[in-house]
């Protein structure tokens, strides 16, 4: 078995954005800035705001961040999204999910600035980044990408995981994850099938793959018998289970093969922040 250190790699591309961040601000006197909205108490939200929070402070991006009551209105939320679009200070605009109860996300999604969606989740974003058919141009374009999908490619390509003409399987469809995960992986030429609740036989059509990609959201639930020897194996899952974090995948069924696995926690999450990052300051430069 081969660990893919995510915190290892995230950490090597945060010192690269904070490096140029330095520079931004030695040649205009101004940061980027990253502004994000928190809609309620929840308390998992609450520790992942913290983290962005501090991961901007780490690589010198500026911070706004702007906490709304749980019963706030449409309107209320969305007349702040407006403001934040109109704020020349701020490059990035992230809305925390999920809302609560009884709103929906893709409303407010809508009123956010494509060119501020560092979350890369507006129509507008999801429909260039299907429209283009390469890597190369989805880099040289500075697409607004999905940050875990993206966070997911700089992990195989750290790993010195091949992907053109490669099997991938995707397991899992959000829009968070799975459908701009396959758009990546398709522009750089891998040969992509996306599984789900309803897909029959997933062990087998898992056995055929090079890489794996688990974003079920079941503890546990990917062990030996659904992978190969050889292959490239990402765990997305993050689950509480008796108070500890786990996977979807089952490490100590899996963890005598000759794989290349990401661990849960310390694989995807840090390279999920670190994209944030990243997009804030393609934000910075699409917009000045």
């Amino acid at each position: 078995m081969e660990l893919i250190d995510g915190k290892k790699i995230s950490n090597e591309k945060r010192e690269e954005i904070r490096e140029k961040v330095e520079k931004i601000k030695r040649q205009t006197g101004k940061a980027p800035g990253l502004a994000t909205i928190l809609v309620g108490k929840n308390l998992a939200s609450q520790i992942y705001i913290k983290s962005k929070i501090k991961a901007c402070e780490n690589v010198g991006i500026k911070s706004f961040h702007y906490n709304l009551y749980e019963n706030s209105s449409k309107e209320e939320i969305i007349n702040l999204i407006k403001k934040l679009n109109e704020n020349s200070e701020i490059d990035g605009i992230l809305l925390q999910l999920p809302l609560p109860q009884n709103k929906d996300a893709q409303d407010y999604i809508n009123s956010i600035n494509p060119s501020k969606d560092v979350d890369g989740l507006h129509p507008f974003n999801a429909g260039l980044l299907n429209l283009l058919k390469s890597w190369d141009e989805i880099i040289k374009k500075n697409i607004l990408v999905p940050c875990t999908p993206l966070g997911i490619m700089h992990l195989l390509s750290k790993s010195s995981t091949e992907v053109a003409s490669k099997t991938a399987v995707i397991i899992g469809r959000s829009n968070l994850v799975g459908k701009p995960l396959s758009m990546l992986l398709l522009s750089k030429n891998a040969t992509v099938i996306i599984t789900h609740s309803k897909t029959k036989n997933l062990k087998e059509i898992c056995k055929s793959a090079d890489i794996v990609i688990a974003a079920i959201g079941k503890p546990n639930f990917i062990n030996k018998e659904f992978i190969k020897n050889g292959i490239a194996l990402i765990d997305v899952g993050i689950n509480r289970v008796s108070d500890k974090i786990c996977g979807d995948v089952n490490f100590e069924s899996v963890k005598d093969m000759d794989i290349k696995i990401t661990t849960v926690p310390g694989g995807v999450g840090p390279m999920t922040i670190t994209m944030l990052l990243e997009n804030t300051l393609k934000a910075f430069y699409s917009r000045k």
